[in-house]
Order: structure tokens, then C-alpha cells, then sequence
């Protein structure tokens, strides 16, 4: 990571000369953060002496009273094992059910939600007068972001909230992979149906079902154009994201070729945002398919035979897809890919050949069982050695730091969080290009990114971040606030946390004359940087 302590001397975030200070010399810790652990040593997890505070900042989003409390009981083998096969039934705070439930998103179906917003879009550029017109599109623009606004703040909350943490960081990762960007067309109002009807029921699953979901959802066929892709007018761009993002990798070994025979084999998948059924041919009338917003229109279909990674396909239609999921999934370049994609998002850099052989392994046996190669991942010695040796990228930062702050306080407004990751480049849904965002620690370390983390830890621990202020919910209606100062100085930290932190960390917090001063420190101390 690069400093400057020249940079500091020119903020106002810094309120005091003593508080400047320390955070110049918590800047220049940070900067030292990023050793990577030592791979010849350690053992498994039964064997090693694992920090089950580091285990559990790693495995969910950040530690809390109650989580470490909870993972002390379970051990580390039993608290991993629980977390890879979550509960389906476990609950949410009431306060934090009943937000998401009162969402517009949680309330109607996807299909209906994008058929209406299509047709206000429709009306409001149908409109003649040029001012009606203007207020319309304005109207619609803004419901537009609301929804996609609803979705983002339903994601953090559940991050927050959710007692199944290793299924929801594996929620955003899968939605990071199988990216689909926000602003793209009507995406704000099908995004959210999209994390949470395809990525949260498979994110601890098999990668076979997990892959079929995001190519039957009209996000993904959209953002991808595959709605474009049709016989006599084929569209390559969902057939390249789908092997080199999404299955084999870059080098997994396909060719141009094998793109054009997979876009062949997408053609007539697609959408249909209306009422109407198209004029399908008799004799294939019996294949056309609609769900919801999803349909395959046989008309649009290459009925052709395919080579596809050497072998045949015969051209029948939808049975085509599932034929080169099968393929794609079962592939050994996407147990590695995945594999790999895995390894370095929990280990914040790429993990060694023996590592990646064995998670290989354990995805071509298990049938891509994300869970298990998870598990092969979690019990490698280096997994074991990388605990609080990486850097968090800008969501990690934001969650733990509101999580440790609160516990399990329910805030009334995402709005602050949803800001600051905005801020720092990382906005969910946010990715412009189906890459997604970058797993590595080296991606997230640079100046102007800590300076926001400064003023983000300043917000919270000074009470001042507006968590626990409602937005406010039209003309004349009164937002609700209720007091809220995190009291970080608590038996988690005395029991736990404390003795994890360096001697420049505790002489810089023995140097705050406040509460305010000492979280704001604290918050922004090179062991909050870690996970």
C-alpha cells in the first residue's frame, strides 16, 4: 500500500493536532499490512491453534459481540461446518424483516415490477408536450432508482443482519462473478430478483445450478444482450462472457469458434416485457417457453447442428443449453477457474498451485459443490495462515465497521453506507463491465482510498453517520431518529480484540481524550483494515 503523510497535513477530517497525529502513525501501520503468510508452515484446522475472532472476521462480515460469542460455543471446526450449511429458517432482527418487507421489491414479482416500469417508460416517451414529457421521464427515472436503491440497501442489511454471514459474503461474490450492471436499460428493477431468487438460494450450492439460474434470468440475458441474439443475426457477447467470465477462464482453452457454435446454441433466449405472445410457427410451437419475463422464442432459434469443445451438439432447441451447461460446468479449466476465483477472494491473493490443485479436485468430485470445495479451502494450512493478513476491500471495511460498531442495533437508513461505497469505487450492482470487481488486496490499498475510510470511521465513531436517521418518506413527513453511539470500548474488545492490536495501535489509542476521538482511532487502526 502507498501513503503520504503530506496528505494528512492538508485534510479537515482532522479535528484536533493529537488526533492528526495519531492518525498519521495508524496511516504508516497500514501501510505495513501486507505480508502474506507463510505457506510451508501450519497445519489443518483441527490441528492448528486457530484466533477465533480472526477465523470469524474472516468467514463473515466482520466480527460483533454476538457472533463471537456465538462461534465460541460452536469452536472453529463446528462454527465453519454451521456456516457452510446454514440454517434455511434463521431469522432477521423484527426491526430489519420489516423494512426489507415494506420494500417494493420484496412485495411484487420481478415480471410484473418490469412489465409496469416498462410501460410508465413507454407512456412517459409517447408523452407530446415537451414539459409533461420531461416530468414524466423524470418520474419514471426516479422510480427507477428507487428500486434499485430498495435492492442495494436489502443486500447491506442482510449482510449486517444475517445470522448465515458465510452465505451472504458468498451472495456478493457470486454477484460480483456473474456481474450485471445496475444502469443498463430497465436492470434497477429486475437487480434485485436477480441477488435474490438466482445468486442466495445457490451461493452455497452446486456451481451447475447456480450457472443455470443466472442464464435463465432476464438480468443476465439482458446485460449480456442475449435479447439481441438470434438465427441470422447472432450476438457473441453472452457467449464469450459465459466461457471466459463466468466458466473456463481466459485460458481455458476454447476457441472463436467454440464462441460462435455457444451463440448459436443461446439463440431465441431472450425477454418479453408484455402482455403478448409472439406468432410462433406451428410445428414449434410445441418449445416455446415463458417464465415471467424469460422466453424462448423457437422462431429466433438456430435449429442447426453445433461443434461445440469438440463434440457435437444436435440442434433441438432449449435442450441445447443444458447440454453445454453440462459441459461447461464439468470441465476441469472451471473447477481451477472457480477454484481460483474462490482462494483469492477469502486469501486476498492467489493461492498456491497445491492449494488450487486440491480445491480442483474436490470441485470435479463433489460435481462443483460450492460448499465443499469451500470447506477444502478452509482446511488447507494457508487458509489457516492467512487469518488477518488481508486487506479489506471498500463493502468488507464498510460492513465490519458498522457491525462492530452496533452489533446487532438495527439502523433505519442504508443511505450513508450505500454513499460510501460509491465513494471508494465499489458500489454494489455497480461494475460498469461483466468483469466484475477486482478480488485482490493490491486493488483497494491507494491513498485517496484510506482517506475515505478516515472519514467514514470519523462518521461512525463520532455518531454523526446518520444510520439511525430514516430518509424521509415524502412531503411534509417527519424522518425517525433514534440515538445511537457505538460503544466500541466494550468486553469484546477488553476480552478479544485488544490483545490482536500492535503497540502503535494502543499507544495512538491511549492518546484520545474523547469517546468520539477514541473510535474514530480505533475505526481507523491498520487491525480494522484486516480480515
Amino acid at each position: 500500500m502507498q501513503t503520504t503523510r503530506s496528505f494528512w497535513r492538508h485534510r479537515d477530517v482532522l479535528t484536533r493536532p493529537v488526533m492528526g497525529a495519531c492518525l498519521a502513525t495508524l496511516l504508516m501501520s497500514c501501510a505495513q499490512n501486507g505480508a502474506k503468510p507463510d505457506t510451508g508452515a501450519g497445519g489443518a484446522l483441527a490441528n492448528a491453534h486457530v484466533d477465533i475472532v480472526k477465523l470469524v472476521n474472516r468467514i463473515s462480515w466482520g466480527v460483533n459481540t454476538s457472533t463471537v460469542q456465538y462461534a465460541n460455543v460452536l469452536g472453529p471446526e463446528r462454527y465453519i461446518e454451521q456456516q457452510l450449511h446454514p440454517d434455511s429458517g434463521a431469522t432477521l432482527p423484527p426491526d430489519i424483516q420489516r423494512q426489507i418487507d415494506a420494500m417494493t421489491v420484496a412485495q411484487r414479482p420481478m415480471d410484473q415490477l418490469v412489465v409496469d416500469m416498462e410501460q410508465r417508460r413507454k407512456a412517459a416517451d409517447a408523452t407530446t408536450n415537451d414539459d409533461d414529457k420531461k416530468v414524466a421521464q423524470q418520474a419514471y427515472q426516479q422510480e427507477m432508482n428507487r428500486l434499485g436503491r430498495e435492492a442495494t440497501t436489502r443486500s447491506l442489511l442482510l449482510d449486517l443482519y444475517s445470522p448465515n454471514q458465510l452465505q451472504e459474503q458468498m451472495t456478493w461474490f457470486w454477484t460480483n462473478h456473474f456481474n450485471v450492471h445496475l444502469y443498463k436499460n430497465n436492470l434497477r428493477a429486475s437487480v434485485g430478483d436477480y441477488e435474490q431468487q438466482v445468486i442466495r438460494p445457490h451461493a452455497l450450492g452446486h456451481f451447475r445450478d447456480l450457472l443455470h439460474a443466472t442464464v435463465w434470468h432476464p438480468a443476465m440475458l439482458t446485460y449480456l444482450d442475449n435479447e439481441q441474439n438470434g438465427a441470422g443475426r447472432i450476438n457473441e457477447n453472452y457467449a464469450r462472457e459465459l466461457m471466459e467470465l463466468h466458466t473456463l477462464g481466459v485460458n481455458g482453452g476454447y476457441s472463436q469458434h467454440d464462441v460462435q457454435e455457444l451463440a448459436r446454441v443461446l439463440t431465441g433466449m431472450g425477454v418479453n416485457y408484455t402482455a403478448n405472445t409472439p406468432n410462433v410457427r406451428r410445428e414449434l410451437q410445441s418449445q416455446y417457453v415463458r417464465q415471467g419475463a424469460f422466453e424462448f422464442n423457437p422462431n429466433r432459434h438456430d435449429y442447426g447442428d453445433k461443434v461445440f469443445l469438440n463434440a457435437p451438439i444436435k440442434g433441438r432447441g432449449m435442450a441445447e443449453v443444458d447440454e453445454v451447461l453440462d459441459r461447461l460446468s464439468r470441465h476441469p479449466a472451471t473447477a481451477r477457474f472457480i477454484s481460483q476465483k474462490l482462494a483469492t477472494y477469502f486469501l486476498g491473493s492467489a493461492p498456491s498451485t497445491a492449494l488450487l490443485n486440491d480445491m480442483s479436485k474436490t470441485f470435479l468430485r463433489t460435481d462443483g459443490d460450492i460448499a465443499e470445495v469451500l470447506h477444502t479451502l478452509f482446511e488447507s494450512p494457508e487458509f489457516v495462515q492467512s487469518l488477518d493478513k488481508s486487506f479489506k476491500d471498500p463493502i468488507h471495511y464498510v460492513v465490519s465497521a458498522v457491525r462492530l460498531a452496533y452489533d446487532d442495533k438495527p439502523i433505519l437508513n442504508a443511505g450513508p453506507m450505500i454513499n460510501w461505497l460509491g465513494r471508494m469505487g465499489e458500489p454494489l450492482y455497480g461494475h460498469q463491465t461483466p468483469d466484475g470487481y477486482l478480488l485482490i488486496d493490491s486493488a483497494w490499498s491507494g491513498p485517496s482510498q484510506m482517506a475515505t475510510r478516515f472519514e467514514i470511521a470519523k462518521a461512525i465513531g463520532t455518531g454523526n453517520a446518520g444510520l439511525f436517521r430514516s430518509e424521509s418518506r415524502g412531503e411534509g413527513a417527519q424522518p425517525t431518529e433514534r440515538p445511537a453511539f457505538p460503544q466500541l470500548s466494550n468486553a469484546l474488545y477488553f476480552q478479544s480484540l485488544q490483545k490482536g492490536l500492535s503497540a502503535s495501535t494502543r499507544q495512538v489509542l491511549d492518546q484520545a481524550t474523547t469517546p468520539q476521538e477514541w473510535n474514530t482511532l480505533f475505526l481507523s487502526s491498520p487491525e480494522m483494515m484486516r480480515r
